[in-house]
This record gives C-alpha cells, structure tokens and sequence, in this order.
C-alpha cells in the first residue's frame, strides 16, 4: 500500500493555507478600478411595481449604472434546467427566473433592478434614492395556502398553483395490495424549508476584455455556468466567456447554479467599461439563494398481518418558490426514486406535485430529493411499527432487502441496487448504539426528570450518475504534478483525496500535486461538483488519467535508465529499476530532452453507467426536559456502506457535517412566513443554525461493499449524513414522546416551542 494512496487517513493539504488565511475567495478579488453593485429587491412577496426616481439617482455622485428590467430586456431568462412533464404527456407551466423583475415582484427579494457605483455607499445611496410604488397583490406563501381552495394565483394562467404532476408505479396493484392488506397505516409528514447558510456568502466579478468577458464566481462549477449564462442568457459564443472559482466557503448545492447577479454584473461592467463586483451579504442569501426542502407528503402503507410490506402509496407536494429554479422541479422527482428504500416493497405508487408560491425559489440542497425520500419513509416505518406494536428494529429486519436478491430492481423510479449489506448495518449499528442496553439509560433519565428516546433510521440513495468527468495530469518541468479536474471544490478536500489518487500510481508526497479546477480557460470540460460525484466520478477520472501518466513515464525511464518498462518502479519521488540502484528523480526525469510534452502528460475519462448506491443506519439517543421542551442528542452512531475508501478522515468529515445539518434540520432550523409572505426569519438573529453544544461525539463505523459502477468501487458519501440524520433524530424524539405521552407524531423541526406545545396537548 502507498504511504499516500488509496485508504490512507490523511489529514487535507489544503488546511493550513485555508487556516493560516492564505484562502482566496472572490471577495479577495478587487481589480483596480473595480466598481461596487447591489441590487434593488422587492419588499413585497406579490405586487406589481413602478419604480421612480432612478434618473435622479443615477445622478447622484459615484453612481455609473443603474439598471432597471427595461435596460436588460434583451437577455434571456435564468433557465430551468430542468423541466418536467405532467403524467398526461402535457409539458409543466414553466416560470423562469427573469434577469430583474418586469412590473410584477412575486417574493420578497425579488431583483427590480442592479445599482452601480464607485463605493459601496454610493451604490447605498443611490439604492435608497430609487422608489417603488407596490400595488400589492394576494400572496400564498406556504404548501397548504398554496393548495387551499380559492387560492391566489402566483401566475395567472395557472390558477391552482401546480407547476407539474407527475405519478411513477403501478396504481392498479397498489391498490389491489390495498384492498387485501391486513392492516393499512396512513401518516401525514412535513419536510421544513432549509436557508442554506453556507459561511461564504454569493458573489460575482465581471471584467470585460475588448468582447471577451471574464467573471470571478463562488460556484460548484465553472463549465456549466459559463455554458448557461453565454449561450441562454447573454447570447454569445462561449468562447468568448472565461468562468473562474477561486476557493469556495461552502455550497451544499445552492451555489451549482446560475443567478440573476452573474449576468448583471457583466452587463454593467461591458457598459461602464469597468469591472464590476457584486457581494451578496446575509441578506441578500436569506431571500435571493436557492432554498432547500419544504415538502408536504402523505404516505399510506398496507401490511400483512405479520407486519410485511404489501404496498405502499405517496402524495408528495413540493414547494418550488415563485419561479423555477435550475433543477428546482427535479428535486421532488428525484426524491419519488428513491422511495423503496432498503425495504423489499412489491409495489409502490407516488404522485408527486410541484407547487408554486410567493417565496424564494427552491432547488437541491445537500442531498437533493433523497434526503425528503428517506425522511418520509423511514418516519412512516416507525409509525408502522409501533402501530402494529412491533419494535423499528424488528419491522425493518421483516421488510428488508437481503444480499441474496441484489441487484434488486426497485419497483419505482427505475433503480437497481447492486451491492450492499442493509441487515449487517442496521445489526452493527444497533450493536454499536448498545439499542439493547437502553431500558437502563431509560431508567436514569426517568429519576433525573428527563424524557429519554432512541431513535433509527436505515437509508439508501443514489449518487455519482449521469456525466463523466475528463481528468489531464502532467509532470511539470519543477518535479511537481498538475491536475485539471472539472470538478469543484467547496471545501470538501479535493486536493487532497485527487492528490492521493496521483500518489497511487506515481508514490510522490501529496504536497507536490497541484490540483486545477474552477477555470475555463484552464480546463477544457467538466461537470462540478453535486450528487456526490467528486470522488466516485472524477477521482476515478484522476486515477485512470493518473495511470496513463505512470505507463508514460515507465516508457520515459526505461530509455533513460536503459531497462524494460516492466522492471520500472516508482519510489519516494523517483523512477528506479527495480533490484538495482538505478535511478532518475521525477524532477530529473522531467527536464530530460526526451521529455516531451506527450510523454509527460496523461489523460483519462470515466462515464458512470448507472449510480452508486450508498447506504447506512443512523441511532441517535435523546433526552427532553419536559418543563421546557429542549431536546439534547445525547448519543449517534452510525454505520455505512461507502464502498472502497479513499480517505477515512475526509469521510468521517463528510458523515459528520452532514449529520450535524441534518440534526439542525430536525432540531433547530425553521424559514417561517407569515401570511402575506414577509420572511420572519431573515437573519441569524431569528434563524437557528446548530453548533457544536447541539450535537454529541460521533460514533461512526463502517461496513462497507464496493459498487460494482465504477472501477474503484467507490460509493459517493458527500451526502449521506443528511439523509439518515433527519429520521433517526425525529423517530428518536417521537419515541421519547410516545413512551410517556402517546403522543403519535411531531413535525421537524422539534423545537422547544413544537415539543412544549405537544405535551401540553397531551395532558
């Protein structure tokens, strides 16, 4: 095994330039002469507006640009990506998101126009100097309002509010299931709205070059971006845009996309002549980035009278915001296809049902649809079960999939499991918890006051599928290595996880890789970085671009060293044959006259076939103070199938900020609206986020399977801690609640207020 290779646990060499504030991020980024924007955005989640005032503004000193929906009305709008049909064949109502707002806002913090100046406090000024005259309209703001009878119309020509419909599965045998089922259990389940709060807030830098643009961005990939905003929105030759991300604080998925804000700024700066730069601020994020989640579902499940899964049926409705967002329609999609879980159901139906309202548009946030799928079944797995007074862990070991019928072809949403072992981890994993051992830890909560729950979940989900990635890897003439991936990196690691893959093959120090991404002018294509497909799809690209450099170099060598390639070795920095001290450092070996450039370069490219399939079963452990409702997780443990791993400690991190946002999701994070629409929890000072005192050491273990979609086996695990956090955490919350309340079910999130108010209701 390599001392830098595959499975080594080694700690990222990106952390101590990143720590020691060597980091460059797009706000680090000031040209000379840079002007400073800010766009104006609306107060009203539904209204029509005039705006007055802007020729005065634009006046004012230090003002260059003020741009109102008139001055871009020859750009095309933010595209949905992707659009879905109904189940009749008919296309879903389609809403862009326009540039700014043409006379009708329809969130708060919808853009109506973009403001341009020489400081941010002139940009300030003249951003307060403009006025808005609202004719307010009637707004809906959540699902249930949104779907009321009556309703009001976020678009005209869709009066109730239903963007697409769509149904997947077998309706007739689900409800011939049904109708012979011994026992049918029905429960309705809410996926609270998530505000990202990525560290990093959004931002852009436009510069125009003669008619060559270049815009600076905080994105999870340059290459679709600059495809989008040139081909869709701008109308030019991509050729003539170059995309470049420097370091990224932080994405989750809300920064995959393009925004209003990047084709504003480079309108601006082409007519001032000047670059111009735009930074989103808290604000800004709270009511103009992509939101995530906010789901309204109702599940029914029939059973035999041992408690097996007969069928099952689910109505999901899934708010997309005012507009549609890049993959905001999908999202939901995406989610119904993953609803057969580790559970070997013979048949399921989901209707799944986009909904429009007066709010921020909502698309793919860590996890993107499977973290909403498992939630809601696993949610309803424990609502059966203790239905049926059966124990969660029993139920599940009755319903679940076995080795023995891999791969296993999901009755909805066209899955194919091909490895795992779901029974070994939710048997490991309740061992690890010490599940049997509870009823004491019970009793000591009990004498101290405290309600005490515990909690599981099992998941699966799909990751790593659709696009490849094309990987170049070079020797360079200093004895270093280069990288160009097209992948992004938001803070997860690359460099150090592509690093390793290099070391593999060529046995040099991690250090003396460098890892390009987030250029277009430097790498020629890529796919970014979302559904966990980083390591499984572009290391996998890495290490066969890697490998074709090692053959390379053998070739190279072995007329230096005067050997056959076969007897060549890499060591330590050096190329030696082997048994002999004959030896040439890479650094030699590059400044070679023989080495030329096709010589020292590899290439490599991996298209998945199908996804990667990991899986797990979380346990969490909680006690409530019932005089104030707090719940405290007081035990997680978790035990995953992740396939072959690449970096243990770059895994541990993933699992355990996943799991952190997932508790935050359950415990802590609540986006409320009151009826008009207005954003109550616009700030940190409303808005809860989860902190280390919120969550307890994790005990995290695996048991892993290789995925037989890619050659190195990898499952994608950037993801996963979301999706089995929710429903361990809630179903451990439940449990305590039932114990001593029968209380029978409470939303997330499960805050001090929801969990009080419950068992005030029960007594």
């Amino acid at each position: 095994m390599k001392k830098f290779g595959l499975g080594q646990a080694i700690t990222r060499v990106e952390d101590q330039r990143l720590l020691s504030g060597g980091g460059r991020y797009v706000g680090d980024i000031l040209p000379e002469g840079c002007l400073h924007a800010l766009v104006l955005r609306s107060s009203h989640a539904h209204a029509r507006f005039v705006l007055s005032g802007v020729d005065a503004a634009r006046a004012l000193p230090g003002v260059r640009s003020i741009l109102p929906a008139a001055d871009v009305g020859d750009l095309g709008p933010v595209p949905c990506l992707a659009p879905l049909a109904n189940s009749d064949g008919t296309q879903g109502h389609l809403a862009p998101i326009p540039v700014l707002a043409a006379g009708t806002a329809r969130h708060v913090g919808d853009a109506l126009a973009f403001v341009v100046a020489d400081t941010i406090d002139s940009a300030r000024d003249a951003l307060e100097a403009i006025a808005v005259d609202y004719d307010p309209l009637p707004a809906v703001a959540t699902l249930a309002d949104a779907t009321a009878s009556g309703a009001a119309a976020v678009w005209a020509e869709q009066p109730d509010n239903v963007a697409y419909d769509v149904k997947m599965g077998d309706a007739a045998a689900v409800d011939a299931a049904f109708a012979a089922a011994a026992h049918v259990v029905t429960l309705d389940v809410e996926n609270n709205r998530l505000i990202t709060n990525f560290m990093e807030p959004r931002g852009a830098l436009a510069a125009w070059d003669g008619e060559d643009l270049t815009l600076h961005v905080s994105s999870q990939g340059v290459h679709g971006l600059r495809n989008t905003l040139a081909n869709v929105v701008l109308k030019i030759d991509p050729d003539r845009v170059r995309v470049i991300t420097p370091d990224v604080g932080g994405g989750f998925g809300t920064k995959a996309f393009m925004y209003r804000e990047y084709a504003l700024a480079a309108v601006a700066a082409k007519r001032t002549g000047r670059p111009v730069r735009w930074l989103g601020d808290r604000s800004d994020h709270f009511v103009a980035d992509a939101q995530g989640r906010d789901n309204l579902a109702r599940a029914q499940v029939a059973t035999d009278a041992e408690g097996r899964f007969l069928a099952m049926r689910f109505d999901i409705l899934g708010n997309l915001g005012a507009y549609l967002s890049q993959f905001g329609p999908y999202i939901p999609y995406l989610g119904a296809t993953m609803m057969t879980g580790v559970h070997q159901t013979p048949h399921i139906h989901v209707r799944g049902r986009g909904i429009y309202t007066n709010t921020t548009p909502v698309d793919a946030y860590r996890g993107a649809g499977r973290p909403e799928a498992a939630y809601l079944l696993e949610r309803t797995v424990d609502h059966v079960a203790r239905t049926l007074g059966l124990s969660p862990a029993e139920l599940r070991r009755r319903n679940i999939i076995r080795p023995d019928q891999l791969p296993y072809k999901t009755p909805v949403g066209g899955r194919t499991y091909d490895t795992g072992d779901f029974d070994g981890h939710l048997t490991q994993a309740l061992s690890a918890a010490g599940w049997d051992g509870f009823a004491h830890r019970l009793a000591r909560s009990k004498a101290a006051g405290r309600l005490r729950g515990i909690g599981l979940a099992t998941y699966i989900e799909c990751t790593a599928w659709g696009d490849g990635e094309d990987v170049a890897v070079k020797l360079e003439n200093d004895g270093t290595v280069t990288v160009r991936v097209g992948t992004q990196s938001n803070g997860q690691g690359h460099a150090t996880a592509y690093a390793q893959m290099v070391s593999e093959h060529l046995d040099v120090p991690l250090e003396t890789v460098r890892v390009i991404q987030g250029d277009t002018a430097e790498v020629a294509t890529g796919f970014g970085t979302g559904g966990s497909r980083s390591i499984p799809v572009g290391g996998v690209s890495v290490w066969r671009a890697s490998s074709d450099l090692a053959a390379k170099l053998r070739l190279l060598a072995s007329d230096v060293l005067e050997a056959a390639a076969a007897d060549i070795e890499f060591a330590g920095g050096t190329v030696r044959v082997v048994g002999t001290d004959r030896q040439i450092t890479l650094l030699e070996l590059a400044r070679r006259p023989e080495a030329t450039v096709e010589r020292v370069s590899g290439a490599g490219g991996f298209v998945p076939p199908d996804a990667t399939y990991p899986n797990g079963t979380h346990v969490a452990e909680i006690e409530i103070d019932p005089e104030t409702g707090v719940t405290t997780v007081v035990g997680y443990t978790i035990c995953d199938d992740f396939g072959v791993v690449l970096n243990p400690l770059l895994l541990a991190g993933q699992v355990h900020g996943g799991v952190v946002q997932g508790v935050g999701q359950a415990l802590l994070e609540r986006t409320v609206f009151d009826a008009g629409g207005q954003l109550l929890t616009g700030s940190l000072m409303d808005y809860a986020l989860p902190r280390a005192d919120n969550v307890p050491s994790f005990r995290f273990e695996t048991r892993n399977v290789p995925s037989t979609t890619n050659p190195l086996g990898i499952k994608g695990a950037g993801e996963a801690g979301s999706i089995g956090s929710c429903p361990a955490v809630m179903n451990a919350v439940v449990d305590a609640l039932h114990r001593e309340f029968a209380i029978q079910h409470v939303d997330m999130p499960a805050t001090p207020e929801r969990v009080h108010a419950a068992i005030r209701a029960s007594r």
